[in-house]
């Protein structure tokens, strides 16, 4: 499953299966992180090496907005670690052991788990027990800079 954003702003749930919908995804979830935080010119758009990425519209995108591209190498999971641990973490907190949930009280519990719990109020040993808003508030003070977030 992938989130993908329409122009309402509404964030969905979409299977797997369509490569046109797969880089539509990818494109709306970059236009939405780079609205949502100030960014600084030696951006690394790091992905793994499916077709959604390495597609020539999302390279020309990435290549007009002065992104740099870098991809994992080939059968390494280990270049994607930090994605794959999230995964993980999702799975274990919110999808393992719950009741079975249609595909609207699915999407509905994943965007509260993220929106609400992942980046508010759970503490990442990685950010030095702050919450990733915390973590996002601390960095904006420490470099002057003003959270468009």
């Amino acid at each position: 499953m992938l989130f993908s954003i329409p122009q309402n702003g509404e964030l969905t749930l979409r299977k797997f299966g369509d490569s046109k919908l797969l880089i539509t995804t990818v494109l709306l979830a970059l236009k939405m992180a780079l609205s949502a935080r100030v960014r600084k010119p030696d951006l690394i758009f790091h992905s793994d090496r499916g077709v959604q990425y390495a597609c020539e519209a999302t390279v020309r995108q990435l290549k007009s907005l002065s992104i740099i591209q870098s991809m994992s190498r080939k059968g390494n999971c280990w270049d994607n670690a930090v994605a794959e641990s999230f995964f993980k973490t999702l799975k274990v907190e919110l999808i393992y052991g719950s009741k079975k949930l249609n595909y609207t009280e699915m999407e509905s519990a994943i965007f509260e788990y993220l929106e609400v719990w992942y980046n508010k109020k759970r503490r990442h040993s990685t950010l030095h027990n702050l919450t990733i808003e915390e973590y996002w508030d601390e960095y904006y003070k420490q470099n002057k800079l003003i959270n468009v977030a």
